[in-house]
């Protein structure tokens, strides 16, 4: 049971106790400085971050895994990771996709899963439910490395770009609905446990219509979420109220609660298009600290040890090579559709990216029994590979456009007048 639920039930401190000063000095710090060298050397923070915590984690021993406060900083951090994932999603943009786009994007999704099923058989996989967690876990993608790629390299509004991201929503959205379902099986089987999921759907669609109603008949009460200048900062206090009840509901239920916190994330930028400076209030307060907790936490509970296995590690490198061909390899299919060779080749690359999600759902197949410490540490050393190698590669095989696309160019043109 995670941190913030144990504390919620009332059950008493740790073995390591609360917090150690030199813990909350050290992470106070990293959490301050390793942006600024992100930035100096352009590397993902994430990557520095769980860096780090491997360093004073299983390295130094600086800190020991199972302090309660950090464990309880680093769940909200998770469920933050969550909520924002599902925040990510555009619906507006979707809604403008042609049935074509979306049926080409859902059609590239079921190749990755066809293609990460084959590729699950190499990793020796016991039963039918391991081998499908890591089928879905292979197949997600991040959108929080999707949508920066696209947006630097001025291809959101291109046609490569406009399939890529549809069909990271569905890989990133399908995967974790999978992994939550088979979870929910594997806990209490298949019985009236099921019935949670559409007991759950049917709080969310409840939940739309009253926030859709709120918003059109109260819409000066809404407008103050957004507002920049709002000194009781009620956009973040809705938002993580949402997030909290969400989660609460799916603890209630006994669902997997990163699924309530990436619902709840879905919902709020399902009623409310557009956030305005909402968003980067969100990412200020989540990024600033909390997430980064996170990773550093991921970086301390690293099995390295276990890497010292010549098995583990060739399971774990393994993992990495077969999520980057699942993806790659299907999207040469692309040249069907009149995109190039490299265009190709870089939507693979690009959708083989991963971040903090799949460190979550690693996490929770660990816990399932679904997931072995090696291929755990795989996922990690997944994201730390794919997060640099994702975004420069996308990069070289898809320069940024010289020129903006119209749209584009409109929608800047409107900001500076």
């Amino acid at each position: 049971m995670t941190p913030l639920l144990l504390a919620a039930q009332g059950v008493g401190p740790s073995d390591h106790g609360i917090a150690t000063p030199v813990s909350l000095i050290l992470i106070a710090a990293a959490a301050f400085l390793i942006p600024l060298l992100a930035g100096r050397i352009n590397t993902p923070a994430v990557v520095l971050e769980i860096l780090f915590g491997v360093i004073v984690g299983p390295v130094l021993g600086v800190i020991e895994p199972g302090e309660e406060l950090l464990g309880f900083l680093s769940e909200f951090g998770l469920f933050l990771v969550m909520f924002l994932a599902g925040f990510e999603i555009d619906f507006t943009r979707l809604e403008r996709q042609g049935p074509a786009q979306l049926l080409s994007g859902l059609t590239l999704f079921g190749l990755f899963l066809g293609a990460a099923w084959i590729g699950a058989g190499l990793l020796d996989q016991t039963t039918i439910e391991q081998r499908l967690f890591l089928t879905f876990l292979m197949a997600a993608a991040a959108l929080g490395l999707v949508v920066p790629a696209l947006r630097e390299t001025r291809r959101a509004t291109t046609r490569l770009g406009q399939l890529i991201l549809i069909t990271g929503v569905f890989a990133e959205v399908g995967s974790l609905v999978g992994i939550i379902v088979l979870s929910v099986v594997v806990d209490g089987g298949v019985g009236f446990d099921l019935l949670a999921i559409p007991v759950l759907l049917a709080v969310i669609a409840a939940t739309l219509v009253v926030l859709r109603r709120a918003a059109w008949w109260y819409p000066e009460r809404f407008e103050r979420l957004f507002r920049a200048d709002d000194p009781a900062e009620m956009g973040i206090r809705a938002t993580l109220a949402l997030l909290f009840v969400f989660v609460g509901l799916s603890t209630l239920l006994q669902i997997e609660a990163i699924l309530g916190a990436f619902l709840a994330g879905a919902v709020f930028t399902f009623v409310f298009r557009d956030p305005g400076p909402l968003h980067e209030q969100l990412n200020g307060f989540s990024f600033g600290f909390f997430i980064p907790v996170f990773f550093i936490n991921v970086g301390i509970e690293f099995p390295l040890s276990e890497l010292a296995d010549r098995q583990v590690l060739s399971q774990a490198l393994t993992l990495i090579g077969v999520a980057f061909a699942i993806k790659i390899l299907p999207s040469l299919l692309l040249m069907l559709k009149r995109f190039s060779l490299r265009d190709s080749l870089a939507a693979g690359v690009l959708l083989a990216g991963q971040l903090s999600v799949i460190i979550a759902l690693a996490d929770l197949g660990l816990d399932l029994g679904l997931l072995s410490s090696g291929l755990r540490a795989g996922a990690i050393m997944l994201v730390a590979v794919s997060a640099v190698v994702s975004p420069v590669g996308f990069r070289f095989l898809a320069p940024p456009l010289r020129t903006l696309p119209d749209d584009v160019g409109r929608r800047r043109s409107l900001g500076r007048s």
